[in-house]
C-alpha cells in the first residue's frame, strides 16, 4: 500500500459525508517524553497512543467501531505523532473540545506508572480561543476576527492604561463596547461583562456578553485591579528607556511573587507601546505584545509593589501622556526604546527559566524587526527565545506541517501551530 492509498483510507469518512465537509479535518498532536528517560518500547508507545486518542475524544474506548480513523507514527525514540480524521465513520463529528487538557491528565498517569520525568502543570492562564461557531459567525459577517478576539484586545489595552476601576470601565465604553457591571449583595462592584455592538445571539434578541474571566485569566476584575498603581508618576519620556533597562536588571534577580508582578507590568507596557508607536513599527510592536502575553500571565500570588514594576508602570504612563509628536519621535529615539524593551523581554524569559516555567516568547525577535524598520542598526544581542522546529508530514497527505520541538523534559502533549492552506487541521 502506498502513502497515498493510506491517506485515502483515512480521509474516506470525510469524503463520505452527505452534508458540508469540514474545511480543516486533520487533527495532529505530538507526544514526547524527556530525552533522559528510558526508551519506551513500541508496545508501550502503542498503549500511550490508544490512551491519548481516547482521552481526546477521537476514538473513545469500549470498542466504538464508528470512531474517527487515526494513526500513530514513531520515527524517533522519544516521541510519536498522532494523526486523525475529524469525521466519525457514522457521519457525526467527534467531540474534541478540551482535548489537550484531558491528554495532559492521561500523560500524568503514565509518568507516575512508568517513573518518567514529570512535566510542569498544564498552563491554565492562557487566553480563551474562539470556538468554531464564533469563527464561523465572524466569517459570515465579513470580519477578520471573532468578537471574542476583538474584545480581548480592547479590554487588554484598557486594562494596561487604566489607573482605577472607574477609569477602566470608562475606557471600555469610550472604545465603543457595551459594558455590564455586576454588584454583590452590598452593592460593591465585583465583576463586569462586555459585548460588541451588533453582536447578538438567539436570532438577534440579546447581546452576546463575555465576562472578563472568560476572555482571559488576567482580565478578571480582581486581576485588573492588581494592575493599578496610582502612586507612580509618569516618567520623563526621554528617560523611559533608562527606567526600562533598570527594571530589566532587577527582573533577572526577582523572586517568584515579585517577578510575577514585574512580568505582568512589562506586558502592559508592551501593550501601551504598541498603541502609541509610530505607524511604521506599530504592527511589529503589537505582534510583540501579543507574543509576550503568555509570558506576562503567571498563576498564583504576585507582589504588587516593587521597583521594577514601578519603572515599567511609569514608562507606560510616560507613553500614555506624551504628546503625539513626541510619541512618534525620530528613529534614534524609537530605536533606543525598542532596544530597552528587547532587554526587558529577554530578562523576563530568563526569569521564567529560573522559575522552571515553559513560557517562551517571540517578542524579542519581533521588537528587533521593529528596530530595523526605524532605519537604524538593530541590536546585536542574540535571541534566546526562538524554538527549534522539526518537520513532520500529515498522514492525510496534505503536505508538511511544522510542529514545535519540545525542549523540556517529560512525557507531554504538544499542539502544532495551524498548518498552511491545504494541509488540513493541525493541533
Amino acid at each position: 500500500m502506498t502513502l497515498s492509498d493510506f491517506a485515502l483510507l483515512l480521509d474516506a469518512p470525510v469524503d463520505a459525508l452527505r452534508g458540508p465537509k469540514p474545511a480543516e479535518h486533520v487533527w495532529h498532536v505530538s507526544v514526547r517524553n524527556e530525552p533522559d528517560d528510558r526508551v519506551l518500547s513500541d508496545a508501550e508507545w502503542a498503549t500511550v497512543a490508544a490512551e491519548m486518542v481516547a482521552a481526546a475524544g477521537i476514538a473513545p474506548p469500549h470498542g466504538d467501531t464508528q470512531a474517527c480513523r487515526w494513526v500513530a507514527v514513531r520515527h524517533a525514540d522519544d516521541h510519536i505523532h498522532l494523526v486523525a480524521t475529524l469525521a466519525r465513520q457514522d457521519g457525526r463529528h467527534p467531540r474534541i473540545r478540551g482535548d489537550i487538557p484531558r491528554m495532559h491528565t492521561a500523560a500524568r498517569a503514565f509518568e507516575t506508572a512508568w517513573d518518567l520525568t514529570p512535566m510542569s502543570p498544564l498552563d491554565q492562564t492562557a487566553r480563551r480561543a474562539p470556538v468554531t461557531g464564533e469563527r464561523e459567525k465572524a466569517a459570515r459577517r465579513g470580519l477578520t476576527e471573532s468578537a471574542r478576539e476583538s474584545l480581548q484586545r480592547t479590554v487588554r489595552e484598557a486594562a494596561a492604561r487604566a489607573t482605577t476601576t472607574t477609569d477602566f470601565l470608562t475606557r471600555l465604553r469610550d472604545a465603543g463596547l457595551r459594558v455590564r457591571e455586576h454588584h454583590d449583595e452590598n452593592g460593591a462592584l465585583d465583576g463586569y461583562a462586555v459585548a460588541l455592538p451588533g453582536d447578538r445571539a438567539d436570532q438577534g434578541s440579546r447581546p452576546v456578553w463575555f465576562s472578563g474571566r472568560t476572555l482571559a485569566y488576567d482580565l478578571s476584575l480582581p486581576r485588573i485591579r492588581e494592575r493599578f498603581h496610582p502612586t507612580v508618576a509618569p516618567a520623563d519620556l526621554a528617560l523611559a528607556h533608562t527606567r526600562i533597562r533598570e527594571a530589566a536588571t532587577l527582573l533577572t534577580r526577582a523572586g517568584r511573587a515579585e517577578g510575577a508582578g514585574d512580568v505582568a507590568a512589562l506586558g502592559d507596557l508592551l501593550v501601551v507601546a504598541a498603541a502609541t508607536s509610530p505607524t511604521a513599527v506599530r504592527e511589529k510592536v503589537r505582534a510583540a505584545a501579543t507574543a509576550f502575553e503568555q509570558a506576562s500571565r503567571t498563576p498564583g500570588t504576585r507582589t504588587l509593589h516593587g521597583t521594577a514594576r514601578a519603572h515599567f508602570k511609569a514608562s507606560a504612563r510616560a507613553l500614555e501622556h506624551a504628546p503625539r509628536t513626541a510619541r512618534g519621535g525620530g528613529a534614534p529615539a524609537v530605536l533606543t526604546l525598542l532596544i530597552a524593551l528587547v532587554e526587558a523581554v529577554e530578562a523576563a524569559t530568563a526569569w521564567h527559566r529560573a522559575q522552571h516555567h515553559d513560557a517562551q516568547t517571540r517578542a524579542a525577535a519581533l521588537l528587533r524587526e521593529a528596530a530595523i524598520l526605524t532605519g537604524a542598526p538593530p541590536p546585536t544581542r542574540p535571541s534566546r527565545s526562538v524554538p527549534r522546529t522539526v518537520q513532520v508530514t500529515s498522514a492525510a497527505g496534505r503536505g508538511p506541517a511544522t510542529a514545535p520541538r519540545d525542549t523540556g523534559g517529560l512525557l507531554r502533549t504538544r499542539s502544532a501551530p495551524p498548518p498552511s492552506p491545504g494541509t488540513g487541521r493541525s493541533r
